[in-house]
């Protein structure tokens, strides 16, 4: 089953998903979580697998999160190893070394869980029904801070996250709200400093 949420584009991206056979649900735009919580609502299977459709991620990637999914509650991708990211992907050394540093801050916050992170921002991830519908009630953000909120939320209620390495490519079309320039990755990263430290201080 393959779930689409269209916000509102303008480039034909909901015609062409219905096309391909694929279940699209239109809204006005909300933003980046919204669009990946409206989806999970909308999706029936027992497990649940978030992916951008602009072809920076690979479909292979899939069968990895899968395997480790057996063994966890849900499984997230990181697009730090250097030597998985195309030339021309948005990740430089400055985006991907903060994300990083971000993803550590998680770390110590929540030591007693012993999370193992590296990344924050990465879309792919795979996670069970069952353990979405135990946190799904406290994911509020509609922006790129839902993607470490939706982490933070299964440390809190002892989910079992695990982080592999996933390929990474460049963009076939748009760009980024989130990290298009140094000042759009600036605002996000302080948008989800932000989330974490209210989640931490159990203000949210």
């Amino acid at each position: 089953e393959i779930v689409v949420t269209d916000n509102c584009s303008g480039d034909g991206t909901a015609t062409l998903a219905r096309e391909l056979g694929a279940t699209v649900h239109s809204r006005p735009f909300r933003g980046y979580g919204d669009a990946l919580r409206q989806g999970m609502e909308a999706a029936s299977g027992d497990i649940l697998v978030l992916v951008e459709a602009d072809a920076t991620f690979r479909a292979k990637d899939l069968g990895k999160l899968l395997e480790y999914l057996k063994d966890a509650d849900m499984v997230i991708g990181t697009r730090t190893t250097r030597q998985m990211i195309e030339q021309g992907a948005n990740m430089e050394g400055w985006l991907r070394w903060g994300n990083v540093a971000v993803a550590k801050l998680i770390e110590a916050l929540w030591w007693g869980s012993e999370p193992r992170f590296t990344d924050v921002g990465c879309t792919y991830r795979a996670i069970w029904r069952d353990a979405y519908v135990k946190i799904r009630d406290y994911l509020t953000r509609d922006d790129a801070a839902f993607s470490p909120e939706m982490m933070i939320e299964m440390l809190r209620v002892e989910g079992r996250v695990i982080e592999v390495p996933v390929s990474y490519y460049r963009r076939r079309g748009g760009v980024s709200k989130h990290s298009a320039s140094r000042w759009k990755s600036l605002r996000t990263g302080f948008r989800m400093l932000g989330v974490i430290l209210r989640k931490r201080l159990n203000l949210s």
